[in-house]
């Protein structure tokens, strides 16, 4: 894994790496951090009664949610479980408010887990001017590339135009073209250097492949150019699950039940202490960060080997069993999603466009402003 994003990250220059090591400089520093909590929670206590309600916690969720890289709360199902798990957090599920060594002991081990999560992946902020681009299609490989694009795509049914967008689709961040399928950057960035390329023959379809590595590089010297006037920030992360981080959780006896028990108190149980087998996703998201794993409905192909595995153990049928039975079967549930990995790893790449200047974009990771004497 670490060589995966280790070499990609070492060909993107002008990378600004976010590991978590200052979230873990901000929670390992304690009289720091105190400040930094009693600063927030006196921000987030409107009414001043020395508790937070769960009104007055929201825009902390907010926070935590944009830090995370989280779509805003209310635009995607996916996500807003995960805002529900972290209100939980705070709230223990039942809670109406919460007090200040409360707020603490949570936030702390969110920020913690946000440090885990970004050492083990880390961001690396991006700031894409043009001069890569340039680079790339003034350099040798530029031709061998694009004729290979255009032979992927190449169709008598499409027209020029349409095959030009489609090969900058298929750019990457490393050859200097941030992502097409953010909607700025096509209006901002790709529709201006289109527009102003357009020729009659623009909307029929491409004559051969001489024409059209001759018109995609126009169009992409145009980018460029825009790209200079207009740089544009990207966060872009990669990742390739394994399973390792599964194996290391399975060999470590000690770890495993303590992270499994912590797993389960969480959890409803009926009268006699037993739980419900529907109650095993939800576990397996709380086990996911110390497997190595992403979130439950993060990453398509992962949800995939999860649902193969669930059938497979027949986990989804929701019988009621014993603590050590759904232990048992969480643990088979893990050792099945690592054998698959091992198999067939995922490799994930990401990259989203950053519009606000970073600091800006969570007020979460901001300390409070030092005082003058």
């Amino acid at each position: 894994m670490e060589s995966s994003s280790g070499s990609s990250t070492s060909q993107l220059k002008n990378g600004q790496v976010l590991d978590g090591s200052n979230i873990m400089e901000l929670v390992g520093n304690d009289q720091v951090f105190s400040n930094f909590v009693d600063h927030k929670f006196q921000e987030l206590d409107i009414d001043k009664d020395g508790k937070l309600s769960v009104k007055e916690l929201q825009p902390a969720v907010a926070d935590i949610g944009a830090a995370l890289g989280l779509p805003a709360q209310g635009t995607n199902p996916d996500s807003d479980h995960i805002y529900s798990e972290v209100l939980n957090e705070f709230t223990h599920g039942k809670q109406e408010r919460v007090s200040k060594s409360e707020f603490k002991e949570v936030l702390s081990d969110i920020l913690l887990g946000m440090a885990a999560g970004l050492k083990r992946d880390p961001i690396v902020i991006l700031r894409i001017d043009g001069e890569d681009l340039l680079e790339f299609v003034n350099g040798p490989s530029y031709e061998a590339e694009i004729a290979s694009i255009f032979s992927q795509i190449a169709s008598p049914d499409k027209s020029l135009r349409d095959h030009i967008i489609q090969a900058l689709a298929k750019l990457t961040v490393e050859q200097g073209i941030p992502p097409i399928s953010d909607s700025w950057v096509v209006s901002n960035i790709v529709e201006p250097a289109l527009l102003s390329q357009a020729g009659p023959y623009w909307e029929k379809p491409v004559p051969d492949q001489e024409t059209f590595l001759e018109e995609f590089k126009k169009v992409a010297l145009l980018v460029a150019d825009r790209l200079k006037d207009q740089p544009v920030i990207v966060a872009h992360s990669e990742n390739t699950f394994d399973g390792s981080g599964v194996k290391r959780l399975l060999s470590n006896k000690f770890e495993l039940d303590k992270i499994l028990n912590s797993a389960l108190e969480n959890l409803p149980k009926d009268r006699n202490g037993k739980l419900s087998k529907e109650y095993l996703r939800v576990a397996l998201d709380m086990l996911s960060p110390s497997a190595g794993l992403p979130p439950v409905g993060a990453i398509e192909e992962m949800d995939k080997v999860i649902g193969e595995v669930f059938k497979m153990i027949n986990a989804d049928d929701g019988k009621v069993i014993k603590e050590d039975e759904f232990k048992k079967i969480l643990t088979e549930i893990l050792g099945s999603i690592m054998l698959q990995l091992e198999g067939n790893p995922i490799s994930v790449s990401s990259n989203s466009v950053v519009h606000e200047p970073l600091g800006s974009s969570s007020t979460l990771l901001q300390p409070p402003p030092t005082e003058t004497a």
